[in-house]
């Protein structure tokens, strides 16, 4: 059975002078609501509210936390409280604006402007539903990442990483502005020191240092996830998790299906985005720009009929696979 999530703090609460008006999300690392000021401007406040840490009662303000995980508690609340700082020193549009953060409730809240649009992850979703051949013209993933890469140059310059990026974390708002939301230092800090079974983060985005404890991380490693996020807008669903491509690395056979309907260029810089090895990415932003600022040098390489026909099979083996999976899974064989 397993462990219930805290609960939300309900509407009408109030914190450090913005009333609640209801929860907005939740995830395995905090809350976020949406609340007003006392102008009556409305504003989202994430509530640090690790589940693996805590328990909260209904109609409770104060977290609990077992005296065994107290310190990692406050060892994720002192980093939370200072990416909420770092945030408010960085004025950029495709950075989520931190106005305020305080410390209450023995929590710590961060208070920003509240977006209204979608995520690029339900764009995504509604575009694959589609079943056109291409998910997302590639004109418009250059258009939205050098929109997102302008941000990340001005975090990675704060000395500061994202370390949680993802299309459900890059937020398209109403008036077409691409904002990188959810940053994940805090929740790294908590991966990194507590023995958690299960990592907190999401299949197909993190970099394979951010599996190893003794490993460096850096811009490299949000360029991993750019590679993964570019990847998913151009086949619609995430790659595979860093740990399976350690085993069996599928990518480049991946992208080759998508020779002939994206560009070469674009393909490989996904694949150098995506490089396993650190040292063998992009190591700053600025290279990553300048190379996704070549489209005067676009390419299409269409598929051999000898390449179409290994890619058939290969899809024909895939799905067997899957079909054997399956069935074995509900007893069929």
């Amino acid at each position: 059975m397993s462990k219930p999530k805290p609960a939300a703090l309900p509407p009408d609460t109030v914190i450090g002078g913005y009333r609640v008006v209801r929860k907005i999300s939740a995830g395995g690392f905090g809350v976020v609501y949406l609340a007003v000021d006392k102008e009556g401007q409305q504003v989202a406040i994430k509530e640090y509210l690790p589940s693996a840490l805590t328990m909260r009662d209904v109609g409770a303000l104060v977290p609990q936390v077992a005296p065994e995980k107290l310190s990692l508690y406050r060892l994720g609340l002192k980093s939370f409280f200072e990416e909420g700082r770092a945030l408010a020193q960085i004025a950029h549009p495709s950075v989520v604006s931190v106005l305020n953060f305080f410390r209450q409730n023995e929590t710590v809240y961060m208070v920003m402007n509240y977006l209204e649009g979608a995520t690029l992850q339900d764009f995504i979703v509604t575009a694959r539903d589609l079943k056109k051949q291409k998910v997302f013209r590639e004109s418009t993933i250059r258009s939205l990442f050098d929109e997102i890469l302008r941000g990340l140059r001005i975090v990675h310059q704060h000395k500061m990483l994202h370390l949680d990026l993802k299309p459900a974390n890059i937020f398209i708002t109403d008036d077409n502005k691409a904002v990188m939301i959810d940053f994940g230092a805090a929740r790294e800090v908590l991966n990194k020191e507590g023995n958690f079974t299960r990592p907190m983060y999401t299949p197909g985005f993190a970099a394979p240092e951010m599996y190893r404890r003794d490993s460096t991380m850096g811009p490299w490693t949000d360029i991993y996830a750019i590679g993964a996020c570019i990847y998913s807008c151009m086949q619609g669903y995430p790659p595979n998790d860093a740990p399976q491509r350690l085993e069996k690395d599928r990518l480049a056979l991946s992208l080759t299906r998508m020779r002939g309907v994206y560009s070469d260029n674009l393909i490989e810089v996904v694949e150098w985005c995506m490089s396993l090895d650190p040292l063998s990415r992009p190591q700053s932003v600025f290279a990553l720009q300048k190379e996704l600022s070549r489209e005067g040098e676009r390419q299409y390489t269409k598929l051999s009929v000898g390449e179409k026909v290994r890619l058939q099979f290969d899809n024909m083996v895939t799905d067997t696979k899957k079909n054997l999976k399956r069935a074995t899974r509900f007893g069929k064989t």
